[in-house]
């Protein structure tokens, strides 16, 4: 079983929610959307109240910049 997952760990949850969410569009994916998958998440085991748009912020853009990495970020147009 993987190490539970908290607040302070906003790579590991955008790696999660990634793996768990593969087709989520980055561009349209609000940080309410991101607070729920991440209480959803099976490893996730922290207080939803500490949880705040900061936080929130860091999860998405830590997943918009492993999903560029891929050349999987949002749905943008290839140049």
């Amino acid at each position: 079983m993987a190490e539970p997952l908290n607040w302070d760990a906003s790579y590991a949850i955008a790696l999660s929610l990634r793996r768990t969410h593969p087709g989520a569009d980055l561009d349209t994916v609000s940080l309410g959307q991101i607070f729920r998958w991440t209480l959803a998440l099976p490893d996730f085991d922290d207080d939803p109240a500490l949880a705040n748009d900061n936080i929130l912020t860091d999860i998405l853009r830590d997943w918009l910049e492993e999903s560029l990495k891929d050349g999987l970020g949002g749905n943008r147009p290839s140049t």
